[in-house]
């Protein structure tokens, strides 16, 4: 899945994501990003994009699935918690479910390691899936193995409203490298604040996972089934929604052209 912006060129991008210039137009009457070299921090912003894990391909699109971790990586997201479930609800063994939950996220990372592919991600599952998995097996309760992801998703918030109050909106440095806008788009009170709601939207799809899990987990045993259900449906699902909603909302607007096909200045 992908999506798409606008380009005034043809399409293609040159080297490092800018896009090309055309022929025979000269390069100071271009939009931002067009025929011009990355500024240092354009690098910064696709440096902190990268390690975020978003990814764009060729032609200037966020590829939504490959930065949610593609098939593979959502996979690997899912099937723990989704073993946990069905193994805990075949056989009311705690124990039982719990070495099935961390045996899975285990052939993961060895599934990575003979594909030599980066491991960062498969090992932070394991990690994850074991803290989960000793906290249920030390409290005894099977709801409890879903108790951490509530502090990592409650702390997200807080980075990401804290990013929104100091003016360096979350949305803003990841999209900013997908559209070559470097940080450039600090200096723009308009996109600032597109990108401003962008991040407010993230913030809405993790505050939504609190909103309904939470009184599901202090259901304890009863609400189990329906807080496991949730969690997987909320979890990569949700996530890719709300990465493409904020894109869609944080489109720039179209450059006008001016009747010589040059770009109108405003």
């Amino acid at each position: 899945m992908t999506a798409s912006e606008p380009n005034p060129s043809s399409g293609a991008t040159g080297p490092n994501g800018a896009a090309p210039r055309p022929k025979g137009v000269d390069k100071d009457k271009l939009p931002d990003g067009v025929g011009q070299e990355p500024s240092p921090v354009a690098g910064l912003a696709a440096d902190y994009a990268a390690k975020a894990g978003l990814h764009r391909t060729h032609d200037g699109r966020v590829d939504v699935l490959r930065s949610a971790g593609g098939v593979q990586g959502i996979a690997e997201s899912i099937l723990p918690g989704l073993l946990f479930l069905v193994t805990y609800t075949i056989t009311q063994d705690l124990t039982v479910s719990l070495v099935a939950a961390l045996a899975i996220a285990a052939v993961f990372t060895v599934v990575r390691l003979v594909q030599r592919r980066p491991l960062t991600q498969a090992l932070a599952g394991v990690v994850g899936v074991g803290i989960s998995a000793w906290l249920a097996n030390t409290t005894g309760k099977a709801e409890d193995f879903y108790l951490p992801g509530f502090f990592t998703n409650a702390a997200y918030i807080v980075a990401m409203v804290i990013s929104i109050l100091v003016k360096w909106p979350v949305a803003g440095l990841l999209f900013g490298f997908i559209r070559n806008e470097g940080l450039d788009w600090r200096k723009d009170p308009a996109r600032l604040k597109a990108y401003r709601l962008g991040t407010w939207i993230i913030v809405a799809v993790l505050v939504l996972r609190l909103v309904v899990q939470v009184p599901l987990y202090l259901l304890g045993t009863e609400g189990f089934a329906a807080l496991a259900t949730t969690r997987l449906l909320m979890g990569a699902p949700l996530y890719i929604l709300g990465i493409w909603i904020a894109w869609l909302v944080t489109k720039p607007a179209p450059v006008e052209e001016a009747a010589d096909g040059a770009p109108a200045k405003g």
